[in-house]
């Protein structure tokens, strides 16, 4: 007998959470090191801020058109089948990027790698939600993404070590950036390893989903979906902005890549911290003001990125940054899954995501406009600006 879609299994273990939040850690760790790579590639290959905001949209290209159908087949057939692929693909790409000597294969393989993290995070975020009760639905997203925080911790560390290893010689910057993108495509694929028994057989889609499909402009028009969607695109608009554009300021503000490592580390370590304090901090202040409060904040930090401060003090800011960026995506997962129809919850998450990509499309490449005019630090007031947008809207909450 199949378990309907909100119920966890029985007894209530989540030895499936923890397997799947091991194989997100991998996944995002391989992805978390391999975008640092890539701006180290194209700055060896002679990409400038332009052609760095172009290639760091191309990751999201593919996704942008994939996430939509991916999440249909989702609500109306199983989860799992897509956590492999997406492993496969990003491991692809990975390897692949490595080998590129032109800034064209570079953006494509790119894109291949958006594609496989977008089918991991459809396919995850399907299952937790079907997998959960509604009252564990903050606990759990917040669990969730601690994989995805875990592999932003590792990954920015192991790139920038590899990447440092040799650079006082002449083409050391291209030969090592190729390397950590070899070595993240086998970071990823250690992921596969966790994955038995995530989604029991048993548990299939709803009878809603089964029957006829919940049109996409219904779904946008539910109170919560709109706003879910914004804010998710401007925290993670945010997050990929420091990853892409920090080498970037690293590289004019004298600082090493191994440092550069360990910034973009430390911010995903305050991401972990908050994620695992959400629970008391949301029943001590209320998911709206917790939501609104951290949006605003982190706009004001995220521009703060952009003037030149000691490295310390970046240090500060990002860490601080990373603590408040740390609330919204999974609340926003929360706000998508309560507010979108029966038997669409997969699709709305999907629309979620083609929002994530449509900023992540838009943002960098704008970014890169605007920092070829302004100066690298341009990118961050821009999204500041988006993250305190975001805040207007999550004062409306979903009914």
């Amino acid at each position: 007998m199949s378990l309907p879609p909100d119920i966890p299994t029985p007894g209530g273990s989540r030895g499936w959470l923890l397997r799947l939040v091991i194989a997100f850690s991998f996944a995002q760790a391989a992805v978390s090191m391999a975008r640092p790579a890539v701006s180290y590639r194209a700055l060896s290959l002679g990409a400038d801020e332009r052609a760095i905001g172009v290639i760091a949209g191309a990751y999201a290209l593919l996704p942008l058109f994939a996430a939509v159908p991916l999440g249909r087949r989702t609500d109306h057939g199983r989860c799992a089948p897509l956590l492999p692929a997406g492993i496969v693909l990003i491991a692809v790409g990975c390897a692949l990027g490595g080998t590129a000597d032109s800034l064209g294969a570079l953006a494509a393989w790119s894109g291949v790698m958006g594609l496989g993290h977008l089918s991991f995070v459809i396919g995850a975020q399907s299952l937790v939600a079907r997998r959960s009760a509604p009252d564990d639905q903050d606990r759990n997203f917040g669990h969730f993404t601690i994989g995805a925080s875990l592999g932003q911790l590792i990954g920015p560390i192991a790139a920038g070590l590899v990447i440092v290893g040799d650079a006082g010689q002449d083409g050391a910057l291209a030969s090592s950036s190729a390397l950590a993108l070899v070595v993240a495509a086998a970071v990823g694929t250690i992921g596969l390893t966790s994955l038995w028994r995530v989604e029991p057989r048993g548990l299939a889609a709803s009878r809603a989903a089964a029957g006829a499909r919940v049109p996409v402009h219904r779904i946008l028009r539910a109170r919560g979906v709109p706003g879910g969607i914004f804010i998710s695109l401007a925290v993670l608009s945010a997050t990929d902005i420091v990853i892409a554009y920090l080498p970037v300021i690293g590289e004019e503000r004298g600082i090493s890549p191994f440092t550069v490592g360990l910034l973009l580390s430390l911010r995903a370590a305050a991401t972990i911290a908050c994620r695992v304090v959400m629970a008391p901090m949301i029943r001590a202040v209320g998911r709206t003001p917790l939501l609104v409060t951290s949006c605003l904040l982190a706009g004001v930090l995220c521009a703060g990125v952009a003037v030149p401060v000691p490295v310390w003090a970046l240090a500060v800011m990002l860490a601080l940054l990373g603590f408040c960026l740390g609330v919204g995506q999974p609340l926003s997962m929360t706000t998508v899954v309560r507010a979108a129809p029966e038997g669409a919850r997969s699709t709305a998450l999907a629309l979620r995501l083609t929002g994530n990509r449509l900023g992540q499309v838009a943002t960098p490449a704008a970014g890169g406009l605007v920092a070829g005019v302004a100066g690298t630090g341009a990118p961050f007031v821009l999204l500041g600006t988006l993250l305190c947008a975001a805040a207007t809207l999550a004062v409306r909450p979903p009914k």
